[in-house]
């Protein structure tokens, strides 16, 4: 199985790949989000270490019961070769009704396959008013003219 793009990235793919991450994980779909990564893909997402899809599909479906409302930003940072790095926010609510924008920084390694082998996520929460939201979007994929981390002052 290919994943297109794939690498050695250029900066055109590079941002390509990484607005396909962000819809993948906009579905909110364990299931669909998995097979971006390799069978044997290795995370580590705070302090939980996380081993190959099954183990990816129960995290994302923990993720997704507790994270409600989830609506991501993703924006490339750098790139090299098979090598991504992205910062991100996204915001999402408790069940007791509370917000919370989380910040933070991911870097990925992909095979020649353009599956994603590592990903190392470091994530900052940060409780906000409702009113303080700025990621307002119908849920799903973020739409093209929504802005960027950058235009929202992210």
């Amino acid at each position: 199985m290919t994943r297109p793009p794939v690498p050695p990235f250029t900066r055109e793919t590079a941002i390509e790949k990484v607005r396909l991450a962000e819809d993948g994980w906009n579905s909110r779909d364990p299931e669909k989000v998995a097979l971006a990564y390799s069978e044997d893909s290795r995370w580590r997402n705070r302090a939980e270490f996380v081993t190959g899809r099954a183990e990816i599909v129960a995290f994302l479906s923990r993720k997704w019961a507790r994270e409600l409302d989830y609506r991501l930003i993703k924006e490339l940072w750098a790139h090299d070769g098979h090598r991504i790095a992205v910062r991100f926010a996204y915001e999402w609510h408790d069940d007791s009704g509370q917000w919370f924008r989380s910040y933070g920084n991911e870097n990925w390694e992909f095979g020649d396959d353009g599956l994603m082998r590592v990903r190392h996520a470091c994530v900052n929460d940060l409780p906000i008013a409702e009113s303080g939201r700025l990621h307002h979007w119908p849920l799903g994929r973020r739409p093209d003219d929504h802005p960027g981390l950058t235009a929202l002052g992210l």
